[in-house]
């Protein structure tokens, strides 16, 4: 129970007792002064009763100043009671801000702790990824390079669209926008690319070249094992030469078995053996 409501409770009760001692006062001080009377004279002395009504007034009057002071006492505690109240109130208020700001700055420090050292090993991941950049940037120049060489040295088939892949690869290299980790997996597509020239077996159109005279042809490349040409009409087919770089021509024999082989491989025909002139491969 707090102070204020003691106090509030006990104003009234004190009030009561404080006016109650008052008449009990003048009550007290009446008989003392009529006792003072007769024992000074020993003859009663009747006085006049406009003495008694001012001794009277003076003693009531003495006794409610006192209630008046009493009572004004009381609010004044009573004030200072509410005061304490709202002083206490504030207090733990503020307790419980104080507790629950430290706690959230807590939390606060181990967050910031875990990104410093998230921040910590980012940087050191940055510093490791630019070490790599800077050394890997050389290796897909020289694999570019090698590509391109190797493309110039093989059988010229597709040989625009390969020769074409390495140029957009190349400015790859050079474009800013582009990531070290895409550059190099463009790298990777165009060998895996050319890696599965080797297992494939296809047809295309394609113009030669031969004799001057531009010529429309349906190319075949069995791999890397063979690359014939064959006129649209069938009747006059050839095949690269590796040795001489060149294409030459085949013996009409040989147009039944390519034109057999075309149809296979752009399902024309149901899967059979094909007969083809194949290079004997060279002594080493």
């Amino acid at each position: 129970m707090s102070v204020r409501r003691i106090n509030r409770r006990t104003s009234k009760h004190f009030a009561a007792s404080i006016l109650f001692s008052a008449l009990s006062n003048v009550l007290s001080n009446s008989q003392q002064v009529l006792r003072v009377c007769v024992l000074g004279t020993g003859v009663a002395i009747l006085a006049p009763s406009s003495v008694w009504a001012d001794v009277t007034d003076d003693i009531i009057s003495q006794g409610l100043q006192r209630t008046i002071d009493a009572q004004a006492s009381q609010i004044r505690v009573d004030d200072i009671a509410d005061a304490t109240d709202k002083i206490i109130t504030q207090y733990h208020t503020q307790r419980k801000a104080v507790e629950s700001l430290t706690k959230y700055n807590d939390r606060l420090r181990r967050t910031l702790e875990a990104q410093e050292v998230a921040m910590n090993s980012l940087e050191r991941s940055i510093e490791d990824a630019s070490l790599i950049e800077r050394q890997i940037v050389p290796l897909m120049l020289r694999m570019i390079a090698g590509l391109e060489r190797f493309i110039g040295s093989d059988s010229p088939f597709k040989l625009q669209e390969r020769q074409e892949r390495v140029e957009r690869i190349t400015g790859y290299l050079t474009n800013a926008n582009i990531s070290a980790a895409e550059r190099f997996r463009q790298v990777l597509n165009a060998y895996s690319i050319e890696n599965a020239y080797g297992n494939s077996i296809d047809v295309y159109s394609d113009t030669l070249d031969l004799s001057g005279d531009p010529l429309a042809v349906n190319i075949l490349q069995v791999g890397r094992s063979g690359l014939y040409y064959q006129t649209l009409d069938g009747g006059q087919s050839g095949y690269w030469d590796r040795n001489a770089g060149a294409w030459a021509a085949l013996d009409s024999s040989f147009n039944a078995g390519i034109t057999h082989a075309i149809r296979i491989t752009q399902g024309k025909e149901s899967t059979g053996l094909m007969l083809l002139p194949i290079d004997a491969p060279e002594a080493l």
